[in-house]
């Protein structure tokens, strides 16, 4: 089959490729991958940019809605032609304390799709029942390929540092995990939301405002400080979510936030600090750390998905054959869109 492969630690080095399908093994299913969303961190593994190890050579793609295409004899509970998204944690112990209380997604031998096991830009994917949900009738192949990177948002504004009513909420970054912050926030009662982005993100901070950003700034013209300074009672976000993982995001998030609020950090960057975390410490802030996600938050986005609550057309930039992958890297890369979808042969 046909599929994206990471064969290298250099820029660049990633390529369509023929490699063997998957075969089914006892307690699995074969999933006939239909749609599958581009996140930034493969973006990052074409460009050699990853900060979590990888193995090589490994196919790429995470956010996976596809159809059952084959069921193992000792599988009960799906049939062949099932409609399903899969979950990012390919492979799990199963017996640590994270694992016995639901917190597989920080399990410490846990393998990631699209990382260490191979992912689902390809024709055919190799998947443990556990990481299965029905994809909901009316919900397209496209929308459910968004359900990874809406989970990815949920855990950080619900499960993490929670919004509240009222909240004055700042997102740094205006890209896929920005723009579904955002909607997430609004979803949970945000009362003024502000999403900051660079240069290269007019496209984008458009849509955030289409999305109903209440201000949205470019970091390199204008001072988003100085406008907090104007919301509220002038103290601060009392939630501010890092979408970017570069280190001067955080150093800017300890400035953002008020005392006692809350920063969820939820992008990866290998940069070292180099400033002081007194800031947090003098605010008494607190600074979580947003991973992955569980089998509950994706029950939930999907049911979000189902009502129309959640709007995945408003951030899909464009759908994509396999070959023309390079293109939807490169359009999400440099800011044309939010987020790609590829679809796959079959």
């Amino acid at each position: 089959m046909k599929a994206i492969v990471k064969f290298g630690l250099n820029d660049g080095d990633v390529e369509v490729r023929d490699v063997p399908e998957p075969q089914l093994q006892p307690g699995t299913v074969l999933i006939a991958a239909r749609a599958v969303g581009v996140c930034g961190s493969d973006i990052h593994m074409w460009r050699n940019g990853q900060s979590w190890d990888v193995a090589l050579p490994v196919i790429l793609g995470h956010e996976t809605a596809g159809v059952i295409a084959a069921v193992a004899d000792d599988v009960d509970g799906w049939e062949v032609g099932d409609r399903v998204v899969c979950e990012t944690a390919a492979s799990i112990c199963g017996v640590c304390a994270l694992c016995r209380t639901g917190r597989y997604n920080l399990c410490p031998l846990r393998q990631g799709y699209g990382a260490i096991r191979d992912g689902a830009f390809g024709e055919l994917l190799l998947a443990e029942p556990r990481v299965l949900h029905r994809i909901p009738d009316g919900v397209s192949f496209a929308q459910a390929a968004m359900t990874e990177p809406f989970a990815v948002a949920y855990n950080a504004l619900v499960e993490r540092a929670s919004v509240t009513p009222g909240d004055l909420v700042v997102i740094q970054g205006a890209g896929a995990i920005g723009a579904l912050s955002l909607q997430v926030a609004r979803l949970r009662g945000a009362g003024t939301t502000v999403v900051l982005g660079t240069g290269v993100d007019e496209h984008r901070l458009a849509k955030a405002r289409d999305l109903g950003a209440d201000h949205t700034l470019d970091i390199t013209r204008e001072d988003p400080v100085a406008l907090l300074r104007t919301l509220g009672d002038g103290l601060g976000a009392d939630v501010v979510v890092d979408a970017t993982g570069v280190s001067a995001a955080l150093r800017q998030s300890l400035e953002l936030v008020r005392p006692f609020g809350s920063i969820a950090k939820i992008g990866w960057g290998p940069q070292p600090l180099g400033f002081s975390l007194d800031p947090l410490v003098a605010k008494a802030a607190t600074l979580y750390g947003s991973f992955s996600h569980t089998w509950t938050t994706w029950e939930r986005v999907l049911s979000l998905f189902a009502t129309g609550a959640l709007d995945t057309d408003a951030v899909l930039g464009g759908i994509y054959e396999l070959e023309d992958w390079e293109r939807a890297f490169e359009d999400m890369e440099s800011g044309r869109n939010i987020k790609s979808v590829m679809v796959m042969p079959g």
